[in-house]
Protein backbone atom coordinates (compact mmCIF):
# COMPACT_ATOMS: atom_id res chain seq x y z
CA UNK A 1 0.00 0.00 0.00
CA UNK A 2 1.36 3.40 -0.94
CA UNK A 3 1.21 6.27 1.50
CA UNK A 4 0.77 9.78 0.20
CA UNK A 5 2.68 12.71 1.66
CA UNK A 6 0.78 14.02 4.61
CA UNK A 7 -0.99 10.73 5.27
CA UNK A 8 -0.14 8.81 8.41
CA UNK A 9 0.67 5.15 8.07
CA UNK A 10 -1.77 3.10 10.15
CA UNK A 11 -0.34 1.66 13.33
CA UNK A 12 -1.40 -1.83 14.40
CA UNK A 13 -3.61 -1.81 17.47
CA UNK A 14 -1.33 -4.20 19.32
CA UNK A 15 1.56 -1.70 18.96
CA UNK A 16 -0.33 1.11 20.64
CA UNK A 17 0.54 1.75 24.32
CA UNK A 18 -2.09 0.75 26.81
CA UNK A 19 -4.10 3.69 28.19
CA UNK A 20 -2.34 5.09 31.21
CA UNK A 21 0.53 2.60 30.82
CA UNK A 22 3.52 4.96 30.98
CA UNK A 23 1.95 7.16 33.66
CA UNK A 24 1.04 4.09 35.72
CA UNK A 25 4.63 2.84 35.47
CA UNK A 26 5.93 6.25 36.53
CA UNK A 27 3.61 6.25 39.52
CA UNK A 28 4.85 2.80 40.54
CA UNK A 29 8.47 3.93 40.28
CA UNK A 30 7.71 7.06 42.29
CA UNK A 31 5.99 5.05 45.00
CA UNK A 32 8.92 2.62 45.07
CA UNK A 33 11.46 5.43 45.44
CA UNK A 34 9.43 7.07 48.22
CA UNK A 35 9.06 3.74 50.01
CA UNK A 36 12.82 3.14 49.77
CA UNK A 37 13.54 6.60 51.20
CA UNK A 38 11.11 6.00 54.06
CA UNK A 39 12.74 2.65 54.86
CA UNK A 40 16.24 4.16 54.80
CA UNK A 41 15.19 7.04 57.04
CA UNK A 42 13.48 4.64 59.45
CA UNK A 43 16.61 2.48 59.67
CA UNK A 44 18.78 5.54 60.20
CA UNK A 45 16.43 6.81 62.89
CA UNK A 46 16.54 3.50 64.77
CA UNK A 47 20.31 3.08 64.44
CA UNK A 48 21.12 6.71 65.16
CA UNK A 49 18.48 7.35 67.82
CA UNK A 50 20.98 7.61 70.71
CA UNK A 51 23.15 10.12 68.83
CA UNK A 52 20.11 12.14 67.73
CA UNK A 53 18.80 12.25 71.30
CA UNK A 54 22.16 13.42 72.58
CA UNK A 55 22.33 16.02 69.78
CA UNK A 56 18.97 17.42 70.88
CA UNK A 57 20.42 17.74 74.37
CA UNK A 58 23.20 19.92 72.90
CA UNK A 59 20.59 22.09 71.23
CA UNK A 60 18.60 22.74 74.41
CA UNK A 61 21.12 25.23 75.74
CA UNK A 62 23.21 26.72 72.91
CA UNK A 63 25.57 29.62 73.52
CA UNK A 64 23.64 32.44 71.87
CA UNK A 65 26.63 34.73 71.58
CA UNK A 66 28.34 32.19 69.31
CA UNK A 67 25.15 31.80 67.29
CA UNK A 68 24.99 35.57 66.86
CA UNK A 69 28.56 35.61 65.58
CA UNK A 70 27.75 32.71 63.24
CA UNK A 71 24.87 34.69 61.75
CA UNK A 72 27.14 37.70 61.26
CA UNK A 73 29.77 35.50 59.59
CA UNK A 74 27.17 34.11 57.18
CA UNK A 75 25.88 37.59 56.36
CA UNK A 76 29.46 38.73 55.74
CA UNK A 77 30.00 35.72 53.45
CA UNK A 78 27.03 36.69 51.29
CA UNK A 79 28.22 40.30 51.30
CA UNK A 80 31.66 39.31 50.05
CA UNK A 81 30.14 37.23 47.24
CA UNK A 82 27.99 40.19 46.18
CA UNK A 83 31.08 42.41 46.16
CA UNK A 84 32.90 39.90 43.96
CA UNK A 85 30.21 40.00 41.27
CA UNK A 86 29.87 43.77 41.64
CA UNK A 87 33.60 44.19 41.03
CA UNK A 88 33.46 42.00 37.93
CA UNK A 89 30.55 44.03 36.54
CA UNK A 90 32.49 47.22 37.25
CA UNK A 91 35.37 45.83 35.19
CA UNK A 92 32.89 45.60 32.30
CA UNK A 93 31.85 49.23 32.78
CA UNK A 94 28.62 48.55 34.68
CA UNK A 95 28.28 50.16 38.09
CA UNK A 96 25.79 48.52 40.45
CA UNK A 97 24.76 49.83 43.90
CA UNK A 98 25.87 47.49 46.66
CA UNK A 99 22.34 46.92 48.00
CA UNK A 100 21.15 45.76 44.57
CA UNK A 101 24.14 43.44 44.13
CA UNK A 102 23.49 42.02 47.60
CA UNK A 103 19.79 41.45 46.88
CA UNK A 104 20.70 39.66 43.65
CA UNK A 105 23.22 37.45 45.46
CA UNK A 106 20.62 36.35 48.02
CA UNK A 107 17.86 35.85 45.45
CA UNK A 108 19.94 33.87 42.95
CA UNK A 109 21.34 31.68 45.74
CA UNK A 110 17.81 30.87 46.90
CA UNK A 111 16.74 29.94 43.38
CA UNK A 112 19.81 27.76 42.98
CA UNK A 113 19.39 25.68 46.12
CA UNK A 114 15.63 25.40 46.55
CA UNK A 115 14.23 24.71 43.06
CA UNK A 116 14.60 21.47 41.08
CA UNK A 117 17.13 22.35 38.40
CA UNK A 118 17.88 25.41 40.49
CA UNK A 119 21.32 26.25 39.02
CA UNK A 120 19.75 26.75 35.58
CA UNK A 121 17.04 29.04 36.97
CA UNK A 122 19.61 30.90 39.05
CA UNK A 123 21.91 31.47 36.07
CA UNK A 124 19.05 32.73 33.89
CA UNK A 125 17.86 35.04 36.67
CA UNK A 126 21.39 36.35 37.25
CA UNK A 127 21.89 37.10 33.57
CA UNK A 128 18.51 38.81 33.26
CA UNK A 129 19.10 41.04 36.29
CA UNK A 130 22.60 41.98 35.18
CA UNK A 131 21.14 42.99 31.83
CA UNK A 132 18.72 45.19 33.79
CA UNK A 133 21.71 46.75 35.49
CA UNK A 134 22.95 47.75 32.02
CA UNK A 135 25.54 45.04 31.40
CA UNK A 136 25.98 43.67 27.89
CA UNK A 137 25.17 39.97 27.27
CA UNK A 138 28.90 39.21 27.11
CA UNK A 139 29.65 41.10 30.33
CA UNK A 140 26.82 39.38 32.21
CA UNK A 141 27.84 35.92 31.02
CA UNK A 142 31.50 36.69 31.76
CA UNK A 143 30.65 37.80 35.30
CA UNK A 144 28.60 34.69 36.08
CA UNK A 145 31.14 32.32 34.52
CA UNK A 146 34.23 33.89 36.06
CA UNK A 147 32.69 34.17 39.54
CA UNK A 148 31.80 30.46 39.34
CA UNK A 149 35.31 29.50 38.22
CA UNK A 150 36.97 31.52 40.96
CA UNK A 151 34.60 30.18 43.61
CA UNK A 152 35.30 26.57 42.61
CA UNK A 153 39.05 27.14 42.65
CA UNK A 154 38.82 28.88 46.03
CA UNK A 155 36.92 25.95 47.57
CA UNK A 156 39.58 23.51 46.38
CA UNK A 157 42.26 25.78 47.81
CA UNK A 158 40.53 25.91 51.20
CA UNK A 159 40.23 22.12 51.28
CA UNK A 160 43.93 21.80 50.51
CA UNK A 161 44.69 24.35 53.21
CA UNK A 162 42.78 22.24 55.72
CA UNK A 163 44.79 19.17 54.69
CA UNK A 164 48.03 21.13 54.98
CA UNK A 165 47.16 22.31 58.49
CA UNK A 166 46.11 18.83 59.53
CA UNK A 167 49.11 17.01 58.09
CA UNK A 168 51.84 19.61 58.49
CA UNK A 169 54.42 19.92 55.76
CA UNK A 170 53.08 16.75 54.07
CA UNK A 171 50.07 18.76 52.85
CA UNK A 172 52.06 21.65 51.39
CA UNK A 173 52.46 20.12 47.90
CA UNK A 174 48.66 20.03 47.50
CA UNK A 175 48.44 23.71 48.39
CA UNK A 176 51.24 24.56 45.96
CA UNK A 177 49.49 22.67 43.14
CA UNK A 178 46.17 24.42 43.82
CA UNK A 179 47.83 27.84 43.86
CA UNK A 180 49.54 27.04 40.55
CA UNK A 181 46.25 25.93 38.99
CA UNK A 182 44.46 29.05 40.23
CA UNK A 183 47.25 31.20 38.83
CA UNK A 184 47.00 29.43 35.47
CA UNK A 185 43.26 30.10 35.36
CA UNK A 186 43.83 33.78 36.16
CA UNK A 187 46.52 34.15 33.47
CA UNK A 188 44.30 32.44 30.89
CA UNK A 189 41.34 34.67 31.70
CA UNK A 190 43.44 37.83 31.43
CA UNK A 191 44.94 36.70 28.12
CA UNK A 192 41.49 36.04 26.63
CA UNK A 193 40.13 39.36 27.87
CA UNK A 194 43.06 41.27 26.39
CA UNK A 195 42.97 39.31 23.12
CA UNK A 196 39.32 38.42 22.39
CA UNK A 197 40.17 37.43 18.82
CA UNK A 198 41.81 34.28 20.25
CA UNK A 199 38.53 33.31 21.85
CA UNK A 200 36.58 34.28 18.73
CA UNK A 201 38.55 31.78 16.66
CA UNK A 202 38.02 28.99 19.18
CA UNK A 203 34.30 29.74 19.48
CA UNK A 204 33.90 29.80 15.68
CA UNK A 205 35.58 26.42 15.27
CA UNK A 206 33.57 24.88 18.11
CA UNK A 207 30.32 26.30 16.70
CA UNK A 208 31.03 24.90 13.23
CA UNK A 209 31.74 21.48 14.73
CA UNK A 210 28.48 21.51 16.68
CA UNK A 211 26.52 22.64 13.62
CA UNK A 212 28.00 19.81 11.54
CA UNK A 213 27.07 17.25 14.19
CA UNK A 214 23.51 18.60 14.34
CA UNK A 215 23.20 18.84 10.58
CA UNK A 216 22.83 22.61 10.56
CA UNK A 217 24.48 25.18 8.26
CA UNK A 218 28.08 25.47 9.43
CA UNK A 219 27.90 29.25 9.87
CA UNK A 220 24.64 29.29 11.81
CA UNK A 221 24.79 31.72 14.78
CA UNK A 222 28.42 32.53 13.94
CA UNK A 223 27.82 36.28 13.60
CA UNK A 224 26.01 36.49 16.95
CA UNK A 225 28.71 34.47 18.72
CA UNK A 226 31.52 36.60 17.28
CA UNK A 227 29.67 39.78 18.23
CA UNK A 228 29.32 38.63 21.84
CA UNK A 229 32.98 37.61 21.99
CA UNK A 230 34.04 40.97 20.54
CA UNK A 231 32.23 42.68 23.40
CA UNK A 232 34.83 41.17 25.71
CA UNK A 233 37.25 43.77 24.40
CA UNK A 234 35.39 46.33 26.53
CA UNK A 235 36.28 44.45 29.72
CA UNK A 236 39.10 45.77 31.86
CA UNK A 237 40.40 43.61 34.68
CA UNK A 238 43.91 44.68 35.76
CA UNK A 239 46.00 42.28 37.79
CA UNK A 240 45.24 44.16 41.01
CA UNK A 241 41.50 43.87 40.46
CA UNK A 242 41.83 40.19 39.60
CA UNK A 243 43.62 39.58 42.90
CA UNK A 244 40.90 41.46 44.76
CA UNK A 245 38.17 39.40 43.08
CA UNK A 246 40.05 36.18 43.87
CA UNK A 247 40.35 37.35 47.48
CA UNK A 248 36.59 37.88 47.57
CA UNK A 249 36.08 34.31 46.32
CA UNK A 250 38.31 32.90 49.08
CA UNK A 251 36.76 35.19 51.69
CA UNK A 252 33.27 34.04 50.76
CA UNK A 253 34.10 30.42 51.57
CA UNK A 254 36.23 31.22 54.63
CA UNK A 255 33.45 33.28 56.22
CA UNK A 256 30.96 30.49 55.51
CA UNK A 257 33.39 28.03 57.08
CA UNK A 258 33.68 30.40 60.05
CA UNK A 259 29.90 30.16 60.44
CA UNK A 260 30.30 26.38 60.52
CA UNK A 261 33.01 26.55 63.18
CA UNK A 262 31.05 29.05 65.29
CA UNK A 263 28.02 26.75 65.09
CA UNK A 264 30.19 24.02 66.60
CA UNK A 265 31.22 26.33 69.44
CA UNK A 266 27.59 27.27 70.00
CA UNK A 267 26.62 23.68 70.80
CA UNK A 268 29.77 22.89 72.75
CA UNK A 269 31.24 20.53 70.16
CA UNK A 270 34.80 19.39 70.74
CA UNK A 271 36.46 20.73 67.58
CA UNK A 272 40.10 19.78 67.85
CA UNK A 273 41.62 22.12 65.27
CA UNK A 274 41.00 24.53 62.43
CA UNK A 275 41.81 21.67 60.06
CA UNK A 276 38.75 19.77 61.34
CA UNK A 277 36.48 22.68 60.44
CA UNK A 278 38.00 23.23 56.99
CA UNK A 279 38.11 19.57 55.97
CA UNK A 280 34.56 18.78 57.14
CA UNK A 281 33.23 22.00 55.66
CA UNK A 282 34.89 21.37 52.28
CA UNK A 283 33.42 17.85 52.21
CA UNK A 284 29.94 19.27 52.79
CA UNK A 285 30.26 21.96 50.14
CA UNK A 286 31.66 19.47 47.64
CA UNK A 287 28.58 17.31 48.25
CA UNK A 288 26.42 20.39 47.62
CA UNK A 289 27.76 20.51 44.05
CA UNK A 290 25.93 17.22 43.32
CA UNK A 291 22.36 18.40 42.56
CA UNK A 292 20.48 15.30 43.69
CA UNK A 293 17.87 17.17 45.72
CA UNK A 294 17.14 20.89 46.19
CA UNK A 295 19.46 22.44 48.75
CA UNK A 296 21.41 19.21 49.04
CA UNK A 297 19.07 18.25 51.87
CA UNK A 298 20.33 15.07 53.45
CA UNK A 299 23.38 14.88 51.18
CA UNK A 300 25.17 17.97 52.48
CA UNK A 301 24.11 17.26 56.06
CA UNK A 302 25.45 13.72 55.92
CA UNK A 303 28.74 14.90 54.41
CA UNK A 304 29.18 17.54 57.13
CA UNK A 305 28.38 15.08 59.92
CA UNK A 306 30.64 12.36 58.51
CA UNK A 307 33.43 14.88 57.94
CA UNK A 308 33.33 15.95 61.58
CA UNK A 309 33.13 12.37 62.83
CA UNK A 310 36.09 11.37 60.63
CA UNK A 311 38.11 14.16 62.27
CA UNK A 312 37.32 12.85 65.76
CA UNK A 313 34.19 14.82 66.73
CA UNK A 314 31.55 12.78 68.63
CA UNK A 315 28.49 11.91 66.56
CA UNK A 316 26.01 13.80 68.75
CA UNK A 317 28.07 16.99 68.64
CA UNK A 318 28.56 16.63 64.87
CA UNK A 319 24.79 16.33 64.33
CA UNK A 320 24.05 19.32 66.58
CA UNK A 321 26.70 21.42 64.80
CA UNK A 322 25.25 20.57 61.39
CA UNK A 323 21.69 21.39 62.48
CA UNK A 324 22.67 24.85 63.72
CA UNK A 325 24.85 25.57 60.68
CA UNK A 326 22.16 24.51 58.22
CA UNK A 327 19.49 26.53 60.02
CA UNK A 328 21.65 29.61 59.50
CA UNK A 329 23.27 28.98 56.11
CA UNK A 330 20.23 27.35 54.55
CA UNK A 331 17.09 28.40 56.40
CA UNK A 332 17.96 32.00 57.25
CA UNK A 333 19.74 32.77 53.98
CA UNK A 334 17.02 31.13 51.87
CA UNK A 335 14.30 33.07 53.67
CA UNK A 336 16.17 36.32 53.05
CA UNK A 337 16.76 35.30 49.46
CA UNK A 338 13.10 34.72 48.64
CA UNK A 339 12.17 38.06 50.18
CA UNK A 340 14.86 39.63 47.98
CA UNK A 341 13.48 37.81 44.95
CA UNK A 342 9.99 39.18 45.62
CA UNK A 343 11.35 42.71 45.99
CA UNK A 344 13.43 42.43 42.83
CA UNK A 345 10.64 41.03 40.66
CA UNK A 346 8.18 43.65 41.91
CA UNK A 347 10.57 46.55 41.28
CA UNK A 348 10.21 48.04 37.80
CA UNK A 349 13.33 48.28 35.67
CA UNK A 350 15.01 51.69 35.72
Amino acid sequence: MSVRAGDAEPVPVEDLPAPGGPSRARRRRRVGVIALIVVVLAVELVVGAPAVGSALHHLRAPVWSWIGLAVLAEAASMGVFARMQRRLLAAAGTWVPLHRALALAYASHSLSVTLPGGPAFSTAFNLAQMRRFGASPAAAAWTVALSGMLSSAALVLIGALGEAIGHGHHGLPAVAIDIALAGAVAVTVRALVRNPHLLAGAVTRALRMVNRVLGRPVDRCRAQAVEIVDQLSTLRLPGRDLLIVAGFAVGNWLLDAACFGLSALAVGADIRSLATVLVAYTAGMAAASIPLVPGGLGVVDAALVLGLIACGTPADAAIATTIVFRLISFGLVIGTGWVSWLLITRTPAT
